[in-house]
C-alpha cells in the first residue's frame, strides 16, 4: 500500500474539520453562527489586550520596527562626521582628497542602498513566512541586523568606508523584511477589534527610531532575539499551514486569556475552506489572479500614495523652512526633534482611534490633510521672501502635514494588507505591497534632489496631486474594514471584483490541482453547507 504524503494527510484533516463544522450546524461565512461545541448559541466575546498580546507586540515591534525607523535617520545627524571620515580614508590610502563628485556618489550610495536593501528584504518575505513561519522570519532576520551592527562599530578601527556602504545595504534588508512580516505576525495574533491598534505598533516604533550610534542598532536585535522564543508563531500559521490544531489552540488561549476559543478555530477553518480556490499564490499568479485584482491595486495604491507624497521631501526641507522663518542655527535641531515628536504623538494617537475611527476614515482624513498642506506650503514658500508672516504659516504646514501623515498614511497600509488577503495570498501581497513601499523610496531618495533644484517649491504641487489621487481612489475602492473578521473583508472585496465568494471560474480551476473526485465532492459540500 502507497504511504500517504504529509499535504494528502493535512488536506485529509482540513476535510474532517470541514465536515465537522457542517455537522455542527454552520449556516454563514460571517462567522457569528451556531456555537462550535456543546452550548446553542455562540455569544462573542470581545478581544482583550491580554499580558501575553501586549508583551509579544512589544518585543516584535522593538525588536524590529524600532530599527527601521532608527536607520531611516541614522546617518542624517553623524552625516559630517561620516563624510569626514570617507575623505580622510581615501587621503590616507591614496594621498590625494576626494573629488567632490566621488564623495556625493558614495553619501548617495550610502544614503540610497538602505531602500534598495529593503526592496530585496520584501521580496524574502513569501518563501520565508511560508517556509519557517512569521516568529521564525524575524528571529532569522536579527541575523540581518546585529552582523551589520557589528561591521559598522568596526569601520573607523578598520578604515573602511566601504563597510558602512555595504552594511547599509545588509541592514535594509532587514528593516524590508520586519515593515512586511511584523505587520502580518500582529494582525493574524490580534482579535477583529484590537486588530486596528496593534497594527499601527509597528509605525510607532518606526517613529521613535532616532539615532544614537551606529553600531547600536544591533541592540533591539539581540533583545528579540532572547525574548521572542518565549511567544508562540501566529495561531493561523499553525493551524492552516502546519495543521497543528492543539498548539494553535494553547497560542490563541495565552494570547486571548480564555480556554474557549473553539469559535475562533472554526473561524480560522472556514476561512481555509473558503479560500481553497485560491490555492498557495505565488506573486505571479496574484497579479493575475482576477478574484483579487482590487485587493491587490489597492495595496499598491496605498503605498505608493504613502511614499510619493512627499513625507521625506517635507523632512529633507524642514530645517531650510524653519531657518527662513527666523530660529537659530544653533536651535533647528531641537525644533526638528519637536515636529517628530509630534509624529510620534499623532502615530500614538491613531493607535487608539483606528479601531474606533475606521481604517478609511484616517486614510481619507490623513492624505486629505497632506494634500491641503502641500497646496499651502507652496504658496507660503513662494512668497515668504516678500510677505512677513509666510515663514510662520510655512511652519505651520510642515507641523499639519506631518500630523495628516502620522494618522493615516503612515501605519494604516500595513493593517489593510493584513486585512484584505487571507492567509493563502497573504505572504505575496506583503511581498508586492512591501516591494513597492520601498522601490518608491528608493525612487524618491534618487530624483528628490533634482526635483528641489529644478522645481524648487513647486515640487511640493507634485506631491499634493498625488495626495489628492490618493485620497480619491480610497473614497471610491477601498472599503472600512475595521470589526470585520477576514471572510467578510473578503466577501466585500469579491462583490468589487464581480464574483461571488465561491466561484467555479475558469482563474480558480488553473490555480488547483486535481484531487480525487469523491474527495472533493465531500470538500465542496461541506463547504457549501457551511455557507
Amino acid at each position: 500500500m502507497l504511504s500517504k504524503s504529509p499535504q494528502s494527510e493535512f488536506s485529509g484533516i482540513v476535510l474532517d474539520r470541514a465536515v465537522q463544522i457542517q455537522r455542527s450546524g454552520a449556516t454563514a461565512l460571517m462567522a457569528q453562527e451556531t456555537d462550535y461545541g456543546d452550548s446553542a448559541e455562540a455569544v462573542e466575546r470581545k478581544g482583550k489586550l491580554t499580558s501575553t498580546l501586549l508583551l509579544v507586540t512589544l518585543v516584535a515591534t522593538i525588536g524590529s520596527s524600532f530599527q527601521y525607523g532608527y536607520n531611516v535617520a541614522a546617518v542624517n545627524s553623524p552625516a559630517p562626521f561620516m563624510q569626514s571620515f570617507y575623505n580622510e580614508t581615501y587621503l590616507e590610502r591614496y594621498g590625494v582628497p576626494m573629488t567632490n563628485n566621488l564623495d556625493t556618489i558614495l553619501w548617495s550610495l550610502t544614503v540610497s542602498l538602505y531602500p534598495l536593501g529593503g526592496f530585496f528584504g520584501s521580496l524574502l518575505v513569501g518563501p520565508l513566512v511560508t517556509k519557517i513561519g512569521r516568529k521564525g522570519t524575524l528571529l532569522l532576520n536579527n541575523i540581518f541586523s546585529i552582523v551589520p551592527a557589528i561591521l559598522m562599530g568596526t569601520s573607523v578601527l578598520s578604515k573602511s568606508f566601504e563597510i558602512i556602504i555595504v552594511s547599509r545595504f545588509i541592514i535594509g534588508i532587514c528593516a524590508g523584511l520586519s515593515s512586511n512580516v511584523v505587520p502580518m505576525y500582529l494582525g493574524e495574533m490580534s482579535p477583529k477589534n484590537l486588530r486596528g491598534g496593534l497594527g499601527v505598533m509597528p509605525q510607532l516604533l518606526i517613529t521613535i527610531g532616532w539615532p544614537i550610534l551606529l553600531a547600536l542598532t544591533g541592540i533591539p536585535a539581540v533583545m528579540q532575539l532572547i525574548f521572542l522564543p518565549f511567544f508562540p508563531e501566529s495561531p493561523r500559521y499553525t493551524l492552516l499551514q502546519k495543521g497543528k490544531e492543539d498548539k494553535a489552540k494553547k497560542a490563541l488561549q495565552r494570547l486571548r486569556g480564555w480556554d474557549d476559543v473553539e469559535n475562533e478555530i472554526k473561524e480560522m477553518y472556514q476561512e481555509d475552506q473558503s479560500e481553497k480556490a485560491e490555492g498557495r499564490l505565488s506573486v505571479r499568479n496574484l497579479c493575475t489572479f482576477r478574484p483579487l485584482r482590487w485587493q491587490l491595486i489597492s495595496i499598491v495604491v496605498m503605498n505608493m500614495g504613502q511614499q510619493l507624497s512627499g513625507i521625506n521631501a517635507v523632512y529633507y526641507y524642514a530645517d531650510t523652512i524653519y531657518r527662513q522663518a527666523g530660529v537659530a542655527d544653533e536651535t533647528v535641531q531641537y525644533v526638528t526633534v519637536a515636529t517628530g515628536a509630534v509624529n510620534v504623538l499623532m502615530t500614538l494617537a491613531a493607535t487608539f482611534i483606528v479601531d474606533s475611527w475606521g481604517r478609511r476614515l484616517l486614510l481619507l482624513l490623513g492624505f486629505g490633510t497632506c494634500c491641503t498642506a502641500c497646496v499651502v506650503l507652496t504658496i507660503a514658500l513662494v512668497y515668504q521672501a516678500t510677505v512677513s508672516w509666510m515663514p510662520y504659516l510655512s511652519i505651520a504646514c510642515v507641523i499639519v502635514y506631518v500630523i495628516g501623515h502620522a494618522i493615516g498614511p503612515s501605519p494604516i497600509p500595513y493593517v489593510i494588507t493584513t486585512e484584505m488577503f487571507r492567509q493563502a495570498s497573504r505572504p505575496a501581497a506583503f511581498m508586492v505591497a512591501g516591494s513597492t513601499h520601498w522601490l518608491c523610496n528608493f525612487i524618491v531618495g534618487l530624483i528628490f534632489e533634482y526635483m528641489r533644484k529644478g522645481l524648487g517649491a513647486y515640487c511640493f504641487i507634485i506631491f499634493g496631486a498625488i495626495c489628492l489621487a490618493t485620497f480619491f481612489f480610497i473614497f471610491f475602492v477601498v472599503p472600512e474594514t475595521k470589526g470585520k473578521t477576514f471572510l467578510e473583508i473578503s466577501q466585500i472585496m469579491a462583490k468589487k471584483n464581480g464574483l461571488d465568494e465561491i466561484t467555479d471560474s475558469k482563474e480558480f480551476q488553473d490555480l488547483n490541482p486535481p484531487m480525487e473526485d469523491t474527495k472533493q465532492e465531500k470538500l465542496d459540500n461541506a463547504v457549501f453547507t457551511a455557507m
